[in-house]
């Protein structure tokens, strides 16, 4: 009887929980946002992103640094990211798209995307300030104080659709 039931017990699993857990969402890398994200329509966020500094913030370091877990926290989406959930990650981009906006594998496609409500719930975080200092902060030993919204419109890349 018990066996009988078991799939029934393990299905409800699936639907009591409040959704995805975070492992559910796999890292893919910021090249996989360039098919969307690079049209001037966008705003050309990956191309602003590509000339800006996180894009170009493991180029920074020294090549000793580059093997730093400590350094690579902050200066690699790869470096504060769980190895198991980097489908396409590499350490070369930098600081990725997906460090600020979490994994996108599950928001990645136009039909979750054309809502905010439901990327959000497929993984996209819109960064605050507190996301940002947990790298521009203090730890840093390049660290000359953050602005939060000084920074913000710099790496301002809104999307004029929206």
């Amino acid at each position: 009887m018990f066996v009988k039931a078991l799939p029934l017990f393990i299905a409800l699993g699936f639907f009591i929980g409040k959704g995805p857990a975070p492992a559910d969402f796999e890292y893919i890398g910021s090249a996989k946002c360039k098919s969307c994200h690079n049209k001037a329509t966008t705003g050309a966020q990956y191309k602003l992103w590509a000339a800006g500094p996180h894009a170009n913030a493991l180029a920074k370091l020294s090549a000793e640094e580059q093997k730093d877990p400590k350094c690579l926290k902050c200066h690699a989406t790869v470096g504060h990211t769980d190895v198991k959930l980097q489908y396409s990650l590499t350490k070369k981009e930098g600081i990725g798209c997906e460090s600020c906006h979490g994994p996108g594998s599950a928001y990645k496609s136009m039909s979750v995307m054309k809502s905010r409500e439901k990327s959000v719930a497929k993984g996209l975080i819109i960064p605050d300030e507190k996301l940002c200092k947990t790298c521009h902060n203090e730890e840093s030993p390049d660290f000359k104080g953050f602005n939060y919204e000084e920074y913000l419109k710099q790496m301002a890349h809104p999307n004029p659709d929206k």
